[in-house]
């Protein structure tokens, strides 16, 4: 694959997932024994079309990333990403969220929220989302996540995140990968937890106060950029949040 991506004014080359940073969150360990050191997923970060769009970007400390999963497996299971978990906004108890917007091809969501933050092996809500072209996914506050591609095509995602942080990938590599792997019969358990619920399937949902509407390009919003407040101060929506899942 092309490891350049063209968008709008700019050319970004990708932060390329490698096969031996996943060993640790990978299900067939018996594969991975085996297996060379491939280029997995592709990540095209701090994307934007114009220098206006730049510049109110970094105004309101937000970023827009592009990521591409190649279809394909990991032994028995699906391709996915590393997974990880956001940490507080400064002076809050609450965490960063993060929106997503399917481009191309076809994602499998998996979210997860811990009992305790300091307890990585204790779950007390598990939420999968499949979503298409189109599809908006929000993941709110406290909740880890992972993407699977389970298609046999490749998937083309973006997403919007405040750029003041950088995501927590330890609570989840020390865990083995995230509450669930999906292979190919269906999700199992991940036992190096001590406690996982059953999972909840849900449907992509247009969140209108933020401007997240099907079909509609996110990247958008640029132009009305207070509707994404929500990733950099998420205290202060707390009752929409409490509501989406």
């Amino acid at each position: 694959m092309v490891n350049e991506l063209k968008f709008g004014n700019i050319s970004r080359d990708a932060d390329v997932r490698m096969l031996y940073d996943m060993q640790d969150v990978v299900y067939d360990q018996s594969w991975l024994k085996s297996a060379e050191n491939t280029e997995l997923y592709y990540m095209y970060r701090n994307l934007y079309r114009t220098d206006n769009d730049l510049e109110i970007m970094e105004k309101n400390h937000l970023r827009y990333d592009i990521t591409v999963i190649p279809s394909g497996l990991l032994g028995i299971e699906y391709i996915k990403t590393a997974g990880h978990y956001h940490p507080k906004v400064q002076g809050s108890d609450v965490t960063y969220p993060e929106v997503y917007q399917v481009l191309e091809g076809n994602a499998t969501y998996l979210l997860q929220k811990r009992k305790n933050e300091n307890d990585d092996r204790m779950i007390e809500d598990v939420i999968i989302i499949h979503a298409g072209p189109g599809d908006v996914v929000v993941v709110p506050p406290y909740y880890g996540h992972v993407t699977v591609n389970e298609s046999d095509a490749d998937l083309k995602m973006a997403n919007w995140v405040c750029s003041d942080f950088s995501s927590v990938y330890d609570s989840i590599k020390k865990c083995r990968g995230a509450a669930y792997y999906l292979i190919k019969t269906g999700f199992i358990r991940n036992t190096e937890y001590r406690h996982i619920p059953d999972s909840r399937y849900l449907s992509p949902q247009d969140l209108e106060e933020f401007g997240l509407i099907k079909g509609h390009d996110m990247y958008e919003l640029v132009n009305d950029i207070e509707k994404l407040d929500f990733l950099r101060s998420p205290q202060n929506y707390t009752e929409i949040f409490e509501r989406m899942y």
